[in-house]
Formats: C-alpha cells, sequence, structure tokens
C-alpha cells in the first residue's frame, strides 16, 4: 500500500487536498471517507489505510480546508469545543460541492473504471447520507450521521444504496432521532439502517469492539453487494 496526499480542484481556481492510500491488490472500487469534527486526523487515515488494505482505492479530502486548511483536532475539552467552533462555520453545501469533486478526480483517473462509495463519521455520516441523495455515487455508509433527521427529504432522493450505523448511547444521534430517521427510508435494500443498543458515538474507530468489528463486516458485505465483485 502507498499513500499520499493528493491535491483536487475546487472549481474557483484553488486547490484543496485529500489523503490516499492505494491498494497493493486493487479490488478495482474507491472509498471516500468523509470526517468527524475533528478533521482528517489520524483516526481518518488509519481508516483510509483500512479500507486501502482490502482493495479499495481510498481517500479522505479536507472538508474543513475553507475554514482552515490540515485542521487535525484531540478528542480533549480544548479538542471538542475547537471542533464544534468549526462545525458552527462549515457550510454543508460546498462541502457536499466539495465531495462531489474528490468523485469526479477519482472518475476520471485513466487507471479507474470501477464504482465509487462514500463512507462518513459523525458529521461525515450525515453528508454521506445527503452525497447519496445528490451526487453521482454508486453506494454510501454513514456511521453515527448527526443531524439527519433535520434533512429527511433527501430520503426520497436516494440515488443509490445506502447503509447506516447508529449506536444506542448515542448522545449526539439519540434513538429518538434514529427512530425518525428509519421511519422516513426507503424499505431494504435501498437503505438498512442498523442499530447497536451498548455503542456509544464514535464506536466504529474508538474502542467499539464487537460492535465495531460487526459493524465493519456489515459495511465489507453491503460494498460487496452495491459495487459488484473485484475488477
Amino acid at each position: 500500500m502507498h499513500s499520499r496526499y493528493e491535491p483536487i480542484a475546487a472549481g474557483d481556481g484553488r486547490t484543496f487536498s485529500a489523503y490516499v492510500a492505494e491498494p497493493a491488490h486493487a479490488n478495482g472500487h474507491a472509498v471516500i471517507i468523509l470526517q468527524e469534527i475533528f478533521g482528517v486526523t489520524d483516526t481518518i487515515r488509519a481508516l483510509v489505510d483500512r479500507y486501502a488494505a482490502e482493495g479499495y482505492l481510498a481517500l479522505a479530502p479536507d472538508l474543513f480546508w475553507r475554514l482552515e486548511p490540515g485542521v487535525e483536532l484531540p478528542h480533549d475539552k480544548a479538542g471538542v469545543a475547537k471542533a464544534f467552533e468549526y462545525l458552527e462555520r462549515f457550510d454543508e453545501d460546498t462541502g457536499i460541492d466539495d465531495i462531489g469533486r474528490t468523485v469526479a478526480q477519482v472518475r476520471a483517473r485513466p487507471d479507474f473504471a470501477g464504482k465509487v462509495a462514500v463512507l462518513g463519521l459523525c458529521l461525515g455520516g450525515k453528508l454521506a447520507y445527503r452525497a447519496a441523495a445528490t451526487l453521482d455515487i454508486d453506494a454510501a455508509v454513514t456511521f453515527y450521521g448527526v443531524g439527519v433527521e433535520a434533512h429527511l427529504d433527501d430520503a426520497d432522493r436516494l440515488a443509490c444504496p445506502l447503509m447506516l450505523h447508529y449506536g444506542g448511547r448515542d448522545r449526539y444521534a439519540p434513538p429518538a432521532a434514529v427512530d425518525q430517521i428509519e421511519a422516513a427510508l426507503p424499505p431494504a435494500p435501498l437503505a438498512v439502517l442498523h442499530r447497536y443498543p451498548e455503542a456509544d458515538h464514535g464506536f466504529y474507530t474508538r474502542g467499539g469492539g464487537m460492535d465495531a468489528d460487526i459493524a465493519h463486516e456489515r459495511t465489507q458485505r453491503f460494498l460487496q453487494q452495491a459495487l459488484g465483485a473485484a475488477s
């Protein structure tokens, strides 16, 4: 596996970066990882590397670049406070546009002829859900997407298969909000929502144990079914 940072054209003469991991044994498809509110951190880069190790061309675009390029915040009290400041200033629509440009750059690669999935966590989970309704992608995965319930109209516009994962102890996406989301989703197989009653926010990458393993296995199967066999 080889990793690097790659520039993505923003469409206004500027560029932003994406952390990219090239698989040693490519399956022909790509997964774009959408960050949490802490930026493209070691956690996000490790997730990109994990999907590359499984055969995907994997990328994590810097979605906060318009606020400050290269944001990486710790999970301490000060880091959380700063992360919420960035979240308040973040424009989701320009973020969706940046995701779309990342997708387009992947599809434009001369060595790429596969399909593209988007996978997001927390803020990125909401953006992955919205991308499934607005962008040219082939699958989307949401891990504890916060605020999805504010965009339920998008559920009727889903243009690709969607899988969602939520923890039952998540105070940022509480069960009542998840109930609203699940009620608005189209039926399987287009949309599938999984709940993990004992899991908290961030369980997929921060000590989720068996729940994290189960969620990853479900995601692997979902992506294989949605994107197709290795090319």
